[in-house]
């Protein structure tokens, strides 16, 4: 009987982390921000049929970048949890908070003890009452979770675009500053990008009960002019 090559937990982690790494660098970037009434969901993506964002309960948005597959089947897993939730209980029991520690848990889980860890990072956002009760959960493929009521950025060059929109974003701007300050980022100085190579999502507290909606098309168009 062969005796297993053996691999130190360090070197372990280390080699299932820059796996993880790896493939969610190959990704387009996204950006959640909160604004003036709600918080913006932007991401670059030209698909018109696979989607980064998403809704997840009434003012509770979803963001993911990574690999598709995964990151769906976390964001449909999420909507049952909040759906089950819901309905047992309250609907104001389902908060972001909670959402945000389902999914670390999942994460965590499979990032020690699966052969290969998830390749994915996600934002978990929430409005509140007031633009101070907004949140940003940002979840790494370990599990880890960082909150923020400002801005986060996942995915591809996320440092790069995190620089330039620490430049210029401000707290409670408007729909329109936030959403040029953020594309403005993804895109770079060099590029400019047209309304059918972006995602744009909001949750807004001016939607009623279910905040989540998409702006595209001519909208879109004339917040970006």
């Amino acid at each position: 009987m062969t005796m297993p090559m053996y691999v130190s937990p360090e070197q372990l982690m280390k080699d299932r982390a820059d796996y993880a790494r790896k493939g969610i660098s190959r990704g387009r970037a996204a950006v959640a921000c909160t604004y003036s009434e709600g918080v913006l969901l932007c991401a670059e993506n030209p698909s018109k049929t696979l989607r980064k964002a998403g809704e997840i309960y009434d003012k509770i948005g979803f963001m993911g970048v990574g690999k598709y597959s995964e990151f769906d089947q976390l964001r449909i897993a999420g909507i049952r949890h909040a759906d089950l939730k819901g309905y047992s209980f309250s609907r104001d029991d389902v908060d972001a908070r909670w959402l945000a520690n389902q999914y670390a848990q999942i994460l965590g889980q499979y990032f020690t003890h699966e052969m290969k860890p998830l390749e994915v990072e996600m934002i978990v956002a929430e409005i509140g009452d007031s633009q101070v009760d907004d949140q940003l959960f940002h979840l790494l493929y370990d599990g880890t979770v960082m909150d923020t009521s400002s801005f986060v950025v996942i995915g591809g060059e996320a440092e790069l675009i995190r620089d330039r929109i620490q430049e210029t974003w401000k707290a409670g701007s408007s729909l329109e500053e936030s959403i040029k300050v953020t594309t403005k980022a993804l895109s770079g100085p060099d590029k400019t990008f047209s309304s059918d190579e972006l995602e744009v999502a909001i949750l807004s507290r001016g939607n009623g009960r279910r905040a989540f909606t998409r702006i595209e098309g001519d909208e879109l168009n004339e917040l970006l002019a």
